[in-house]
């Protein structure tokens, strides 16, 4: 029998608020997803106008009247030329940064939260028919659940560019060298080599810092990617105010929740790699990471992760570790065994036509692949 769920719009003043109540879900949920956390949308404020944002809370009827959270969907009005100028809505609401466009949703109750969301966006007058999801998992529970609510509602869901994200799912029984072993499989031993040869250079230490610590550390992690050439062409998070500031507030917030932790890699003392990394539930994701390009024989971003990965295993490894690599990474470059389908999703809602949010992410997806096909042909 269904659940009786009702879809709410949220203010966003309350829903900054809702953090405990965030944090439950994120414990019952089919899949945590960081991105949709009141911590992240309160950050998100400093690059999106709070006119634009949207956020959908999804309620259940309990005993003696009261209600739980059970799911949750912050969306971002646009209308630009990645929509084809059309208004959408999209997730997450800072894409370059955030790593799924997933709802977090009930485990109990997973297929009817995803129906009453889609139901509720179909009848608003107000709000957009098109679904721009440009970080969709196409696999698991939660993907399972909006696919049938699509076919439920008549609404057409179409994918254009799809990668294979690295991410970690450990097996019971598992350590940090039997997971490696099954996971870089026969390059096993090559990685190890190159990993233990960084300290024929000098002593190598790792520390892993969270609450008040990481925070602190943080300044030492914008520095060291400033350092490198992302500060040389000014795309480093230092060289972007607005960027700054979204940053400063999200680590502020995740690090008073204990949901914060940065990853260090040191060579005699002085940091070769940095890793930034948010916590929701049973899931951990990675965000960003900076290293020393000065020590760039060592593929110090690399070792980073072999670092992390046996720091894991010595305490409780997350149930489900994200890498958040991009459509352009090659996956074979992480150490992270198990791979996720991903896709730059479009949902029609109540309907199966294309319309310009569609064609405007098919000429996006056919002008990457020319500039592919034209950078592999420069470098025969």
């Amino acid at each position: 029998m269904s659940a009786e769920i009702v879809i709410r719009r949220t203010r966003l003043g309350d829903y900054v608020g809702y953090g405990a109540a965030f944090a439950e879900l994120a414990e019952r949920a089919v899949e945590p997803n960081p991105a949709m956390s009141p911590a992240t949308v309160a950050a998100a404020r400093v690059l999106v106008p709070d006119e634009r944002i949207v956020i959908l809370t999804a309620w259940r009827s309990e005993a003696l009247g009261s209600e739980s959270l059970v799911g949750v969907w912050p969306l971002q009005r646009q209308r630009d030329w990645r929509s084809g100028f059309a208004p959408i809505l999209a997730a997450p609401l800072v894409p370059l940064y955030e790593v799924s466009s997933a709802p977090v949703l009930d485990r109990d109750n997973a297929d009817d939260i995803a129906l009453a969301l889609l139901r509720h966006l179909a009848a608003s007058r107000d709000l957009p028919k098109t679904l721009a999801l440009p970080l969709l998992p196409m696999e698991g529970p939660g993907f399972r659940a909006l696919q049938e609510a699509c076919r439920v509602t008549g609404s057409g869901l179409a994918t254009f560019e799809t990668w294979q994200r690295p991410v970690m799912v450990a097996r019971p029984g598992d350590d940090a060298e039997r997971y490696l072993r099954r996971a870089l499989g026969s390059g096993y031993k090559k990685r190890m080599q190159q990993f233990r040869a960084v300290g024929r250079n000098g002593v190598v230490s790792f520390q892993r810092k969270r609450r008040l610590a990481a925070r602190e550390a943080f300044e030492t992690f914008l520095a060291l990617e400033a350092a490198g050439w992302k500060g040389e062409v000014a795309t480093a998070i230092a060289c972007l105010p607005d960027d700054t500031a979204y940053f400063h507030r999200l680590v502020e917030l995740f690090a008073e929740q204990d949901a914060l932790q940065l990853d260090t890699l040191l060579l005699d003392g002085k940091p070769m790699a940095m890793g930034l990394l948010v916590e929701s539930g049973s899931a951990r994701q990675f965000l960003k990471i900076a290293y020393d390009e000065t020590q760039a024989r060592h593929s110090p971003g690399r070792a980073l992760t072999l670092a992390m990965l046996q720091a894991d295993f010595t305490e409780t490894p997350p149930a489900f570790f994200d890498s958040g690599a991009g459509d352009g990474v090659d996956p074979g470059t992480y150490v992270w065994g198990e791979r996720r389908t991903m896709a730059n999703a479009i949902i029609a809602i109540g309907r199966a036509t294309p319309g310009p949010a569609q064609v405007a992410a098919l000429a996006r997806m056919w002008l990457r692949r020319l500039r592919n096909r034209h950078q592999s042909a420069k470098q025969r």
